[in-house]
């Protein structure tokens, strides 16, 4: 912008210029009018200062000035005067230039105007929030800016121009403008910045143009939904219980600005937060105190811009503590009369197992003489209590154990046991009694063990009469069971032979005894006739033959051919002939029923027909050489058992199994599979064998189970729990053996199961050294256990 110096430079040139008028000499002022002069006569000067030139062609001024507002020194020639105006504030002011001529006034009027830059621009302040969707102002002010008409204002949001506004048509001595705009919020309003821009427009001048901005401001909007938080609270609070709480707002711009909080009473709810979307919603778990007990409110607020949106719901703060259920003797021996008690708070109402206490806060009670039947039952106290015209309720149970002594019913020990040969199966004789007794089933002729409880082959060996003890610390219970064991028919030898020999003439029956269980029954058929050969019979010739006798019961069948043959009554002598006094062959006569019968023997070999014999000779006696008798290999249930036992760590033996025939056959047994060379039985060796025999004129086979029995082990004894027990607490010891036939426990008082103790409401006298011992016929094993009940108590584990 130009200062004041080209005013000064207009004033010197003035200046000069007087000086040449006055030098043209005294002879033109006679001529020429006398006149005064300013320069400059019209101006525009920036507020605050400007210079004046003050002349006159008068040759002897009397007096001269320049009227005008302050100055700031004044320079004087012979006819001018040059003045520094200051601090000029006035949008005009009109100087006047003097002079005292000849006796008359010359003058010379001039116009200064000002103009001030908008060195300030002010944007009013913005509403801390603005709701989205309603009006508000924006005003720009721009004071002491002129000449107005000069100047434009233009309000911007960023860099978009909102509105602009020129001022021209404004008088000259106008200063200062104001710009005033009404804008409707948006929610892309939110967070923008919005400004002013002041332009003074002085080109046409001579001057340039003069611009300035205000600092920007802020607008924050939002949008804060009516509607009123939704609040999921329960109606009623328990003193000391968490409830979960919720609340939730839609319709909030920006979420993320919005506040939100639970209270209950003057308790602040330490709320989680969540946002999603335009949505806010806080959950927390109250808790209520007992001197909140009453009807109390539950709050939700959401804040947002200034503004706020609240829930209030009514909720009952209740106390109702759990009912108390008491037995006078938890653990009571039978007979003893136990009292039951249930009680619960001063208004709740209790009942008993059904049955009603007289009013609230009064105690239901029973009394009952505790037997068997009352063992492991529960009882149950019930409490009801009525808060806010809603019934709540409450209960407890508790479980009662009746010591008693032990008792082997049918149901549990049946007295006769029926099982089938071959197939796992698991003997129970379970008792009754607490604590659980333990069963021990013996055979009182050879003491043998039954292995109660575990899964195990059912062999006849095991059948016959065991007498069962079950006991406990209160007593004892014994009951004598039997064990039948059914198998399927065998016919052997002795029983039902394979050779049968009649004597023609002579009463006989041909009868075949079978070993089964249930016993079975024989016939006996011929394949080439129909029926059955039953009672006696006369023995005949045609009675000579093969027979099929079949054994039969429930367990399956077993078949045998029996060869019959029906002989005469022999009379027999030897003859020897010979020829042209050549030795000749042995003959036999034989006589049957005065019939003869001629037979040549020759190296054992019979030969002839009936008839006489013929030539002469010395009859002898004849007795068949030892190789006329054959007979291929036989081998039955006698010779060689189907079912055959080893005892683990015994000396390797062969298979029992032999043959009949003749000559004698070799017999070999084997098992798929190669056999490892032991010096002693092992487990292993138990399966299934074949055993063949053979000789010159067949063979035969049968299939033997192998068993390996062993000794048994007490594998595992420990106790539950393992850090110990206190008085009334209960304890289980756990015993598990190996052995085969399985081991029959004893001395611990363990269940028929086989394998736990359970001591429930552990007493001092439970507590000593327990032992677990596993017998069965092959030998015994035990461990020990120590059980200690204390304040503190340890336990330990020894092997026997």
């Amino acid at each position: 912008m130009p200062g004041p110096w080209p005013g000064l430079r207009r004033a010197l040139l003035g200046l000069w210029a007087a000086l040449s008028l006055g030098l043209l000499g005294l002879s033109a002022v006679a001529q020429e009018p006398f006149w005064a002069d300013l320069q400059p006569r019209v101006a525009l000067v920036e507020g605050g200062g400007s210079l004046l030139n003050c002349s006159t062609n008068c040759p002897r001024r009397e007096r001269g000035g320049l009227e005008t507002l302050r100055r700031n020194g004044t320079q004087r020639g012979l006819r001018w005067l040059a003045r520094q105006l200051v601090d000029i504030r006035e949008p005009e002011t009109q100087p006047v230039c003097f002079f005292r001529c000849a006796r008359r006034t010359l003058q010379a009027r001039g116009l200064i105007r000002t103009f001030q830059r908008p060195d300030r621009v002010e944007l009013m302040p913005l509403p801390p929030w603005q709701p989205v969707g309603e009006n508000f102002t924006l005003s720009c002010r721009v004071p002491g800016a002129g000449p107005r008409g000069s100047l434009t204002l233009t309000l911007l949001r960023g860099a978009q121009e909102l509105i602009r506004r020129s001022f021209v048509g404004e008088p000259p001595r106008a200063r200062g403008a104001v710009l005033t705009a009404t804008v409707l919020a948006r929610r892309e309003d939110h967070e923008a910045n919005f400004s002013c821009r002041a332009e003074l427009d002085l080109r046409p001048h001579g001057l340039g143009l003069f611009e300035n901005s205000s600092a920007p401001r802020q607008l924050r909007t939002f949008t804060l939904s009516p509607d009123s938080p939704r609040l999921a609270a329960p109606r009623l609070l328990e003193v000391g219980l968490e409830r979960p709480v919720s609340c939730a707002l839609e319709g909030l711009f920006p979420a993320s600005e919005a506040h939100i909080y639970l209270a209950l009473g003057d308790q602040r709810l330490n709320s989680k937060v969540m946002r999603e979307g335009d949505a806010l919603t806080a959950t927390a778990t109250a808790t209520a105190r007992a001197e909140e007990e009453g009807i109390g409110q539950l709050v939700c607020n959401v804040t947002l811009g200034g503004e706020s949106r609240e829930t209030r719901e009514n909720v009952t703060v209740y106390s109702f503590p759990e009912p108390l259920l008491t037995l006078s003797e938890p653990i009571a021996p039978e007979g003893t009369t136990v009292t039951i008690t249930c009680t619960a708070g001063a208004r709740a109402l209790v009942s008993l197992d059904g049955v009603q206490a007289v009013g609230s806060g009064q105690p239901a009670q029973l009394q009952l003489n505790a037997t068997e039947n009352d063992d492991r039952r529960d009882f149950f106290c019930d409490a009801t209590l009525e808060v806010n015209g809603e019934i709540l309720s409450k209960n407890r149970s508790a479980e009662l154990r009746v010591l008693y002594a032990p008792r082997l019913d049918d149901s549990g020990c049946p007295r006769s046991w029926t099982w089938p040969e071959g197939p796992e199966q698991t003997l129970r004789c379970e008792a009754r009694g607490n604590p659980a007794p333990s069963v021990h089933c013996a055979r009182p002729d050879s003491g043998a063990v039954l292995a109660l409880g575990l899964l195990g082959p059912v062999t006849r060996a095991l059948a016959g009469t065991y007498r069962c003890r079950a006991a406990n610390v209160l007593g004892e219970a014994v009951k004598d069971v039997t064990l039948m064991v059914e198998y399927a028919p065998a016919l052997d030898s002795v029983g039902c032979p394979e050779r049968i020999t009649w004597l023609e003439g002579t009463e006989a029956s041909l009868s075949c005894v079978a070993h089964g269980v249930p016993p079975p029954t024989v016939s006996c058929v011929r394949p080439e006739e129909d029926g059955v050969v039953e009672g006696l019979l006369r023995v005949a010739r045609e009675h000579a033959g093969t027979y099929r006798c079949e054994a039969t019961n429930a367990r399956g069948s077993a078949a045998k051919t029996v060869a019959v043959t029906v002989e005469c009554e022999w009379m027999h002598q030897g003859v020897r002939w010979g020829l042209s006094g050549q030795p000749g062959p042995d003959f036999l006569l034989l006589l049957c029923h005065g019939r003869p019968l001629t037979v040549a023997v020759s190296a054992g070999v019979l030969s002839g027909g009936p008839g006489g014999a013929e030539g002469s000779g010395v009859p002898r006696i004849w007795t068949p050489p030892p190789t006329a008798l054959i007979a291929p290999p036989q081998m039955d249930e006698s010779t060689c058992p189907s079912n055959q036992t080893w005892l683990e760590g015994a000396e390797v033996a062969a298979l029992t199994c032999a043959a009949g025939g003749r000559p004698s056959p070799s017999v070999r047994c084997y098992r798929e599979g190669t056999r490892p060379e032991r010096q002693r039985v092992s487990r292993n060796d138990a399966g299934t064998y074949r055993c063949v025999a053979t000789n010159a004129h067949g063979t035969d086979a049968r299939t033997v189970t192998v068993g390996v029995v062993y000794r048994p082990v007490v594998a595992e004894l420990a106790a539950s729990p393992p850090g110990g027990v206190r008085p009334g607490g209960n304890f289980t010891l756990t015993c598990r053996a190996e052995a085969w036939p399985p081991a029959q426990i004893s001395n611990i008082g363990l269940s028929s199961n086989n394998s736990t103790l359970s001591v429930a409401g552990a007493m001092g006298s439970h507590g000593g050294e327990y032992e677990c011992a596993a017998t069965n016929a092959h030998g015994r094993h035990a461990r020990r256990i120590m059980v200690r009940v204390a304040g503190e108590w340890q336990l330990g584990v020894g092997g026997a």
